[in-house]
């Protein structure tokens, strides 16, 4: 699933070419994702002008004077920017238009979603989310606070969407072995320094994988069509029984949460 590099990098693609534009409607091809697209979404869209093109966890919003899109890729979505006359591909569901150009959405599985907010306030789904980890307020203190008197081991609580969003499987195991944790250390028994650490390395991990274009794992492209290619630079995640990169001791996979974890026996204490 497209974790919190793969949408930044989708958004960081689509905006450029969207902002401020007038929508002259939308193309509904097959309303049948993981919760039907609006009957109405094209009569609602129409002529008005996108004002901002935002992320919110693993969401997209597009905010618009009276109301949002909100927007998940699932499992196997991607958008895309493409000329309006291009001929849609069989798994190419919907169209968002302006004028020439349309933000096309691709999802061969139909998990994704594409939902309407009225007004200013945010969509239920975005309710009860946790802290931004790129945000300037997530730091060694805040995390601190937060796992005191837990027993929840540190991997599945950087998983927790109520506390921390937009991680996802890769990428807490990959921050996890470069802030040097076992990830079945429960997150209280981390003190103000390994916190810090942990919060610099999720901050690092994020950050290079925005610069790689994220990870493709299966279907993942950004919205020219490129893959990301951040799974080159991986120190644990999928490498079972493959030399560490820094002690050459092989490195071990272990089910948490029913997500495969992967780890260095030796790096990691």
């Amino acid at each position: 699933m497209p974790e919190l590099p793969e949408v930044e990098t989708t958004r960081r693609g689509i905006a450029p070419a969207l902002l401020h534009r007038s929508c002259t409607g939308a193309v509904v091809r097959n309303p049948r994702l993981r919760h039907p697209v609006p009957d109405d979404l094209d009569a609602t869209i129409r002529g008005l002008e996108l004002g901002s093109v935002e992320r919110r966890a693993k969401y997209l919003v597009l905010r618009f004077a009276t109301g949002s899109l909100l927007i998940h890729l699932g499992m196997s979505g991607s958008l895309r920017i493409v000329p309006a006359t291009t001929e849609p591909d069989k798994h190419d569901h919907l169209d968002i238009l302006f004028g020439d150009t349309a933000l096309r959405l691709r999802d061969p599985r139909r998990f994704g979603l594409v939902l309407w907010q009225e007004g200013p306030a945010p969509h239920p789904l975005l309710a009860g989310l946790g802290i931004e980890p790129l945000n300037d307020d997530f730091d060694g203190a805040w995390l601190h606070r937060a796992g005191r008197g837990r027993k929840t081991p540190s991997k599945l609580f950087l998983m927790d969407g109520h506390q921390v969003v937009g991680i996802g499987n890769i990428y807490a195991s990959e921050s996890l072995f470069r802030a040097g944790i076992d990830p079945v250390t429960p997150i209280g028994e981390l003190g103000p320094r390994r916190c810090a650490r942990l919060v610099a390395c999720i901050r690092e991990t994020l950050q290079n994988a925005l610069a790689a274009g994220g990870s493709t794992l299966r279907d993942f492209v950004s919205s020219d069509g490129a893959p990301g290619y951040f799974q080159q630079q991986y120190f644990v995640y999928g490498r079972a029984g493959e030399p560490c990169r820094k002690c050459a001791t092989p490195i071990r996979k272990r089910i948490m949460g029913q997500r495969a974890t992967f780890f260095c026996p030796r790096c990691q204490r």
